[in-house]
């Protein structure tokens, strides 16, 4: 199987937060921990102080985007 269009850009974002877009037009975010065997492994949050590493299958995956900075608020902007 070729490998997906945004595999060379996920290969630079292990380890960053990031928001994934699914084919079936949901979404999911999190630390996107490793891509391999035509899987991309991100760790979620889920409540309290739970995190869960979740597997998503290559074909599941639209694209993958880094997280944009933060700006802070005009008061504390100097």
């Amino acid at each position: 199987m070729p490998k997906p269009v945004w595999h060379s850009k996920a290969l630079t974002l292990i380890g960053k937060p990031v928001g994934m877009s699914m084919a079936d037009g949901t979404g999911v975010s999190g630390i996107l921990c490793n891509v391999e065997k035509e899987q991309v492994v991100i760790m979620q949050y889920l409540y309290h102080s739970q995190f869960a590493s979740k597997r998503y299958p290559f074909q599941s995956v639209r694209d993958i985007y880094p997280f944009p900075g933060c700006t802070p608020p005009a008061s504390q902007a100097r």
